[in-house]
């Protein structure tokens, strides 16, 4: 199994509840699909628009590594404003996890992004993992959390 972390600090505007601010965003299907716009990426069924809440679910189609992929996800864990976890229903991964956390702290709310996934087909699998598709997804996560660090800041 591999873990990708990351941390990323935003300064959401403080007259609202920060942590309220940056955990809409990070469930909102359409802030998604415009950090996801480079990999064609986006919601074809499930919850296609707006706020994703508990127990929802969002099919993607994008395309990664020259090919369009499906990839169907629902929420099965969600405290509002601190922490919520989407999981691969359908995909091409054996397993999916990405879990969500929000903290506020010195006035920023702190993201932080734990995503652990299985590649299918043995040391095939891993092989690719190791050469390819853990960078790819740390940048793609990069490139998403730098998207919903802007839109959270806008109007700070």
């Amino acid at each position: 199994m591999t873990t990708i972390h990351l941390t990323t600090k935003i300064n959401a505007p403080k007259i609202n509840a920060p942590n309220k601010i940056v955990f809409d965003n990070s469930r909102d299907i359409d802030v998604h699909q415009q950090s996801a716009s480079k990999s064609k990426e986006v919601a074809i069924a499930g919850t296609t628009t707006g706020l994703i809440n508990y127990n929802g679910t969002v099919t993607w189609r994008g395309k990664h590594f020259g090919v369009y992929l499906t990839h169907k996800s629902r929420i099965t864990a969600m405290d509002f404003c601190n922490y919520f976890v989407d999981e691969m229903e359908q995909g091409k991964f054996k397993s999916f996890k990405h879990e969500h956390f929000f903290k506020e702290e010195n006035g920023q709310t702190i993201m932080t992004d734990k995503l652990q996934y299985e590649t299918p087909f043995g040391i095939f699998g891993s092989l690719f993992d190791y050469l390819f598709l853990k960078k790819y997804l740390t940048l793609f996560l990069l490139e998403r959390n730098k998207i919903l660090k802007e839109v959270s800041e806008r109007n700070n």
